[in-house]
């Protein structure tokens, strides 16, 4: 655990980081003879390039004002083992860490990050809420913005993060293995100063998965169809298993928290897991929710939060409660039966306060106090938690969007969130209903995402070819009761033939530069109910109302929130209901729109929102850095 003194006083606490020779989550004696040399080869090359990092900023901040800095990282990305249940598991991380390094910044830094890959996959790193603005080619979205960084080649990204404060992440975007390659970002005000009660520790916390699988094998096997015979094996928080889990007796370790009685603390919280939405509570203390993906919001206080996959929530903890031990935990949810169960994931880390009375018998002989969790399958806690979030009104007004997303709207689109099938083989008929003559998909308007191969969309984009892509229809092919919870089984035999049928393509949305959208998200009971945390490249948008049921717009409208609406990059559409979203579409590239459940986006809910240029110079998306990652060596 490290503390680095902030700009205002406040402390910030990260954790997984340590020396680069002394690996996060690993048992030094159950370590093999290679991972220990491509540690020391991390090792090595971190510790030249950090000679390198330090002249540079040197070097620049005699050519810079004091209001900016560029902050330079080195990510090692390569595979260490990792000793969790009895197992060792080989798994893909950064700089020899999980979670992987945290990126701090201020509010108008530059970023630059050298990826160097030593694994022997195809990698990206997608800096998920990052707007990007002019710097699409940096966004990291693989076959989207650039083809993968191939084994022993490198990358460097570029961008600013100008315009947002709070908490974002980073995450690989090639298959599942973001469940291990991922980190905390976090950019702070350049005044120094909260909208809230300055806090006076600050603390990342990374809700994830241990996954025991191989990552790529888990991924193509959703895209061919789905297997929920793939799971992880145990939640984690801040790469801590938890001491619910043990082997032969021995329990995990928990993530633990030291605290002093009255001090304030800031809980940067990140849902980086694969599968599922997680609540999370303290026992004894209550939580005030101040942030969301990287944007303020009106403070409420709650006992629980619920965290949707790939979303950040910022809350603010206070340490009253009778000096003692108090566990914390993240619970994750799902949908009841009939939809497909996985086992119950649930981890816990443990907030323990300073000098705890001699005695306080029932403080130190007791385990520490646990929260009583919601139901697993309890998703209207969640439904009334993101209901509550409103934006913060800034000095002198809303946010500058909000009035052109208040007029006229240029694009509407009603996206319906399901599974579908597909013929085996490419015929064009088949039987379905669970029929192994064909095979299940996920699909935006019955469409699945077909992932480019060769050529990167935005590259085709900018170049005039190389992509095959087809407009993403605007509303479903058909009208249907999308939540008759009837659709919700998989029956062999069963009539599904106006339903279920689904093709795939390569499909992209085409918006003129400056132009407000609107989206509304149906989440459909078709072969399943879940919620579907949708999350947009390259753009805030506003949330301005969700539902449960089907989306009426003569009725719904009226709902619509457009005085303090939050502003997000992740909406959870509800289960089994519908969330309506609206955005400036001013950031010229090719964004990448999908679920953030890794089946699901794996399976084919995806699709890209292509952004033109403006009429001048400053709203035109600059050509390909020269070191832009080829498909192939």
């Amino acid at each position: 655990m490290h503390e680095r003194e902030r700009a205002g006083g406040s402390v910030l606490l990260t954790w997984g980081g340590g020396h680069c020779c002394a690996l996060a989550g690993a048992d030094p004696a159950a370590q093999a003879k290679e991972g220990v040399e491509a540690n020391r080869s991390i090792c090595k090359m971190l510790s030249m390039a950090a000679g390198a990092v330090v002249f540079f900023a040197v070097a620049l901040s005699a050519a810079t004002s004091g209001d900016t800095a560029v902050v330079e990282h080195t990510f090692i990305v390569s595979q260490v083992r990792m000793r969790h249940l009895c197992n060792d598991t080989l798994v893909t991380v950064v700089n020899g860490q999980f979670p992987g390094p945290a990126l701090e910044a201020t509010e108008g830094d530059t970023v630059v990050v050298h990826l160097v890959n030593q694994s022997p996959y195809g990698i990206t790193i997608h800096w998920h809420g990052v707007k990007q603005r002019l710097t699409c080619w940096a966004d990291g979205a693989g076959m989207i913005t650039q083809c993968p960084i191939q084994p022993n080649t490198t990358f460097t990204y570029r961008f600013d993060v100008s315009g947002q404060e709070g908490t974002l992440w980073w995450h690989s975007h090639v298959s599942a293995l973001r469940a291990t390659l991922h980190g905390i970002i976090v950019i702070r005000p350049r005044s120094g100063t909260y909208p809230f009660p300055k806090p006076d520790v600050e603390v990342p916390v990374i809700i994830g998965e241990w996954w025991q699988r191989d990552l790529i094998k888990v991924d193509k096997n959703f895209s061919i169809g789905g297997s929920f015979d793939d799971n992880p094996a145990a939640a984690t928080i801040n790469g801590k298993l938890g001491d619910l889990y043990n082997c032969s007796g021995v329990a995990e370790d928990n993530f633990v928290l030291d605290v002093e009685p009255g001090k304030t603390y800031l809980l940067r919280l990140v849902n980086a897991a694969l599968f599922s939405e997680y609540y999370f509570k303290v026992a004894g203390h209550k939580l005030t929710v101040v942030g969301a993906d990287a944007s303020y919001l009106r403070p409420f206080t709650t006992e629980v939060v619920a965290v949707a996959a790939g979303e950040t929530i910022d809350v603010l903890m206070v340490a009253d409660a009778p000096p003692c031990r108090y566990y914390m935990a993240a619970l994750a949810n799902q949908p009841p039966v009939p939809d497909p169960q996985i086992p119950v994931f649930i981890s816990r880390g443990v907030v323990q306060y300073n000098n705890i009375p001699s005695d306080a018998q029932n403080c130190t002989e007791k385990s520490p106090l646990m929260p009583e969790m919601p139901d697993q399958h309890d998703t209207i806690t969640t439904f009334y938690f993101h209901g509550n979030l409103t934006g913060l009104q800034q000095p002198g007004g809303g946010h500058p969007l909000l009035p052109q997303v208040r007029g006229r709207v240029d694009e509407r689109l009603f996206l319906t969130l399901g599974k579908g099938s597909m013929c085996t083989h490419n015929k064009t008929s088949c039987k379905r209903g669970g029929s192994n003559e064909s095979f299940e998909v996920a699909y935006i308007n019955n469409v699945s995402f077909h992932l480019p191969e060769t050529t990167a969309v935005l590259e085709a984009r900018y170049y005039g070819s190389g992509v095959a892509v087809e407009q993403l229809p605007s509303m479903p092919p058909r009208a249907f009761n999308f939540t008759d919870t009837a659709l919700i089984p998989v029956v062999p035999g069963r009539e599904m033939e106006a339903l279920e049928p689904t093709r795939k393509a390569t499909t992209t949305r085409r918006f003129a530069h400056n132009a407000p959208v609107e989206v509304v998200f149906q989440s459909t009971a078709t072969m399943q109910s879940d919620s579907n945390p949708m999350h947009l490249h390259g753009h805030d948008f506003f949330v301005l109302a969700q539902g449960h049921g089907n989306y009426d717009a003569g009725r719904d409208v009226r709902s619509y929130n457009l005085v303090d609406p939050p502003m997000k990059n992740t909406v959870q559409v509800p289960r089994l209901g519908w969330a309506a979203i609206r955005f400036v579409a001013d950031n010229p590239g090719a964004w990448f729109l999908h679920c953030h459940f890794e089946f699901h986006m794996a399976m084919g809910m995806a699709a890209v929102f292509e952004v033109d240029n403006g009429p001048t110079l400053e709203t035109t998306l600059p050509p390909p850095p020269s070191d832009l990652p080829k498909c192939t060596r």
